[in-house]
């Protein structure tokens, strides 16, 4: 039997979903911080992500709190549209508090990587240890790696003109990101930005436990010296057929 769809369902919706509590919790918090930049002078100064005072004066704050601040209006509605459009998927398949580690960890990082990319001896570093960096695209950056990585062939509007797989997406912003933190800053933090898709790849792929990887690796280069040290050769294959085994 053929069923109809019912009168009261639309056929047509827009965006990912309804906003999570937790996702209104993030823009509510951006937006009042916004509000209180316009309303008390020197907030943002004293807020934002400063690397000379974090290396300097050991103002370490700072790489939590500049990702609640903005320049402006657009800025905000920017990271916040995408923070709505990719973080709602994101969250259904992490759950809320996988999703707010994920979003934490990458901002969070992406402001310390920033810290010590200042403070390398090139000439890109001396400017950007002494900018002021705000706005939350450090973590929204790590959000559009993992969805990239989950939904790699999801279609992505670029430039909202022409669509293009996920994946590619990531891979072409990621590109501009590290090209434009090697050079002129131009008033975005582009290494901030390349410090977001970091932070999140290694987050998403890299080990779960480092010290764990790293007792790993440890033991399985002290099992392989031994091995070699006493002439234990593994069997199985014709070319170990006439070496000793033991």
């Amino acid at each position: 039997m053929r069923r109809y769809p019912s009168a009261h369902v639309s056929s047509i919706s827009f965006g990912p979903g309804p906003l999570s509590q937790s996702l209104k919790a993030l823009i509510g918090v951006n937006v009042v911080l916004f509000l209180a930049q316009a309303a008390i002078p020197g907030l943002t100064r004293a807020l934002g992500l400063w690397p000379a005072a974090v290396v300097g004066e050991l103002q370490v704050w700072r790489p939590a709190t500049y990702m609640f601040l903005h320049g402006g209006v657009f800025h905000l509605l920017f990271n916040m549209l995408v923070l709505w459009m990719f973080g709602t998927e994101l969250e259904r398949i992490w759950g809320t508090r996988g999703f707010l580690k994920f979003y934490f960890v990458t901002g969070v990082g992406a402001g310390v990587l920033t810290v010590l990319f200042s403070i390398l001896p090139i000439d890109i570093a001396g400017e950007i240890r002494q900018s002021l960096v705000i706005g939350a695209s450090g973590a929204i950056y790590g959000l559009l790696l993992a969805y990239g990585l989950y939904f790699p062939d999801r279609p992505i509007l670029m430039a909202l003109l022409f669509p293009i797989p996920a994946k590619y997406f990531v891979m072409i912003i990621g590109a501009i990101a590290l090209y434009s933190s090697l050079g002129t800053t131009g008033g975005v933090a582009h290494a901030t930005h390349l410090g977001g898709l970091i932070v999140g790849y290694l987050y998403l792929k890299g080990p779960r436990n480092p010290w764990a990887a790293a007792q790993y690796q440890y033991l399985r280069w002290r099992y392989n010296r031994a091995r070699r040290r006493f002439d234990v050769h593994r069997g199985g294959r014709g070319g170990d057929w006439n070496r000793r085994v033991h």
